[in-house]
């Protein structure tokens, strides 16, 4: 597993810096611009998207062949991408929560319900957006489970502007809406791990040629 996960990893440094950058300039520009939530979910949002694009190259330079030559399972092929992708998402959740930590400090602005709301939220939406778009391309390759992608970008663009609309309203944060992000979050999580378990048994069921 530790070598699938540093393979992964290479890959990622290597065919997906653009995500990297992206998601630093658009964590910087947060800091900037307070009043466009879209930039502080985007980042983690896009770093979701990873998994689906390591598997992709995957597909494309016929690694998953390969592999079968190779004393790997397919769970562990499957579990490698969430968990490169869970760890991605952490890191840059964590990049942001330290940005905006600071500009929510600097404008006077910063609660601890806020603040917590708006994290558990960014950890939601990047969390189904994987969650959605795996199950499809480990089940029907990457080319046939593209329609998850459209999905996946529904999500992130219903996501961001019902996180916005959220943080706006102050009112949301307080009360009984601090008892449902966590409720949320859970739930996120265990999507996150079902679609883990499903893509399992998807992939064990498919024959890879």
């Amino acid at each position: 597993m530790k070598g699938l996960l540093l393979k992964d990893f290479y890959m990622m440094l290597k065919y997906c810096r653009s995500y990297v950058l992206m998601a630093v300039v658009f964590i910087a520009i947060s800091y900037a611009d307070s009043e466009n939530m879209f930039f502080v979910f985007y980042p983690c949002l896009l770093c979701g998207m990873i998994p689906a694009s390591l598997l992709s190259y995957d597909e494309r330079s016929h690694w998953l062949q390969y592999s079968g030559t190779l004393p790997y399972t397919k769970a562990q092929l499957v579990s490698a991408k969430y968990l490169i992708g869970l760890m991605t998402q952490l890191v840059v959740l964590l990049l942001t929560a330290v940005v905006q930590g600071l500009r929510m400090a600097h404008d006077g602005s910063f609660t601890a319900a806020g603040f917590a709301s708006m994290l558990a939220l960014i950890l939601l939406l990047s969390m189904l957006a994987s969650a959605i778009s795996l199950p499809f391309m480990f089940k029907l390759g990457v080319e046939k489970g593209r329609a998850a992608y459209y999905v996946m970008i529904g999500v992130i663009c219903a996501g961001g502007a019902m996180g916005s609309a959220l943080l706006r309203e102050t009112a949301l944060l307080t009360g009984g809406m601090q008892l449902v992000l966590p409720l949320l979050c859970v739930a996120g999580a265990g999507i996150y791990v079902l679609s883990w378990v499903w893509s399992v048994k998807l992939f064990e069921r498919r024959e890879v040629v």
